[in-house]
């Protein structure tokens, strides 16, 4: 009988969700950083002593590029673009702008705080290393998500200008409603190809009475995605969370994968970077 009732309840409440995926570099920021190994001291001592020595103008760059990031000023940010700039996930000039003005009008209220963790000279160029962290609260617009995103990446500088830029980890967290699920996720940060791997989220408090609905999903990042969001279909959800077990592609590549839990006062979505390696 509780099958029964199980599969009548999926029926009635699988939806197409209102929620689109905001799945972004969020290149402006300059942020940086892929793999990620456990420094030590003399590390931590070098790393401090060059973004201390760090040139001037990459710092004053930096706090140009966020300050008109957080005023949503597009042209302001582009500015400080090459226009030949590449990026990782296959953006050029024409593409950022584009993909910065979608989100922008789509969260117009982001503040945008970049942090300098490493520099160096290389050849006529200078290679920086940043993170970025972006927040932003639900707006008047009728888009009551929240948003909080941490990105590092690390960018090529050349004459006052971002010529390359690539994202090495990157963390978003969009949430709604009155009390959104508190969720603890569990992805390995790198895997190789044709790997499988384990994508838990978990739900931190009781779920008390409440229908737990989620998906998750796993993307490729392709330069069409910043301007063409997914839609997801949520399906009730019979424990405390998500738990997926998931093959990596046959191809080196990033992937977005994604976790959205919906309980009846509030909704989380976390997405996070995946590094498939040969």
């Amino acid at each position: 009988m509780t099958k029964i009732i199980t599969a009548l309840v999926k029926r009635q409440l699988r939806f197409q969700a209102s929620i689109w995926l905001v799945l972004f570099p969020i290149a402006l920021g300059l942020t940086s950083g892929w793999q990620r190994t456990q420094a030590t001291i003399p590390q931590q001592l070098a790393q401090a002593s060059t973004v201390q020595n760090a040139p001037a103008d990459l710092k004053n760059l930096l706090t140009q590029v966020d300050a008109a990031a957080s005023r949503g000023d597009v042209k302001g940010v582009l500015q400080f673009y090459s226009p030949s700039f590449t990026h990782g996930d296959g953006l050029n000039f024409q593409t950022l702008e584009k993909s910065l003005t979608s989100l922008w009008q789509r969260y117009p209220k982001l503040q945008y705080s970049t942090k300098l963790l490493s520099s160096k000279s290389e050849g006529n160029g200078i290679i920086a290393e940043t993170e970025t962290k972006i927040t932003g609260l639900p707006s008047s617009n009728g888009n009551k998500l929240a948003l909080n995103a941490t990105i590092k990446s690390r960018q090529r500088i050349e004459g006052g200008k971002i010529v390359r830029q690539d994202v090495l980890t990157e963390r978003t967290l969009l949430t709604s409603g009155s009390k959104p699920p508190q969720i603890d996720i569990k992805l390995p940060e790198q895997v190789r190809v044709g790997q499988k791997y384990n994508f838990d989220a978990i739900v931190q408090e009781p779920l008390g009475d409440d229908f737990l609905l989620g998906t998750a999903l796993e993307e490729s990042i392709q330069p069409d995605k910043f301007l063409n969001p997914t839609p997801v279909d949520l399906e009730l959800l019979t424990s405390g969370g998500l738990f997926k077990t998931a093959q990596a592609p046959s191809t080196p590549g990033s992937q977005w994968v994604s976790a959205v839990i919906l309980r009846g006062n509030g909704m989380t979505m976390v997405t996070q970077r995946l590094q498939v390696v040969k």
